[in-house]
């Protein structure tokens, strides 16, 4: 694994020790930075289901202002600090330990956040086969925390389909690589 680019280009990546964190392989990250082109450049992103926090990592590589990792796992907290002191000179960033498929909001990691804080990039790589993608949506819309002209990222199993509009949110792209 390695940053595709920015500033830390080619920089290697510490993969997960176990198989419980499933890196989005460095092909689909690339293409999906060259489909979001300049959008990482000043942008507040959270990454939720950050494991190896590679596609936090690259956004603040092209230029991401802060980037929020937010996992269940201290496997991958500690994977993400890492990654992040490999990658990142100084690193504008934050980790938060949170079980998204049991919390009824992201409250617990935001409260360490200015008031009022809304994301411009949101990614999401959620286990497959557990329905956690669209939980998730739902609560970013009901708790406004997509920044006007905000863009959610979701990366889920090729057979999932989503709703075209969850509330405020709508599809505006869809692409297909192998089994993401």
């Amino acid at each position: 694994m390695r940053i595709t680019g920015g500033s830390a280009r080619g920089r290697k990546l510490l993969p997960p020790k176990s198989n419980q964190i499933r890196p989005t392989c460095d092909r689909v990250r690339e293409a999906l930075f060259n489909i979001l082109g300049p959008r990482p450049l000043g942008a507040l992103v959270l990454d939720c289901f950050a494991g190896t926090g590679a596609i936090g990592i690259e956004a603040l590589s092209r230029g991401a202002d802060f980037a929020l990792f937010i996992d269940q796992s201290l496997e991958a907290g500690r994977l993400i600090e890492a990654n992040l002191r490999a990658a990142i000179a100084r690193p504008r960033a934050a980790f938060g330990r949170l079980d998204l498929a049991a919390v009824p909001s992201l409250g617990p990691v935001l409260a360490h956040l200015p008031p009022g804080t809304r994301f411009d990039l949101i990614f999401m790589d959620p286990p497959y086969r557990r329905e956690l993608a669209l939980r998730l949506l739902s609560l970013i819309d009901r708790d406004d925390l997509l920044a006007p002209n905000g863009l959610v990222v979701v990366e889920e199993q090729a057979q999932v389909e989503l709703p075209e509009r969850i509330g405020t949110l709508a599809v505006t792209d869809h692409r297909r690589y192998g089994e993401t």
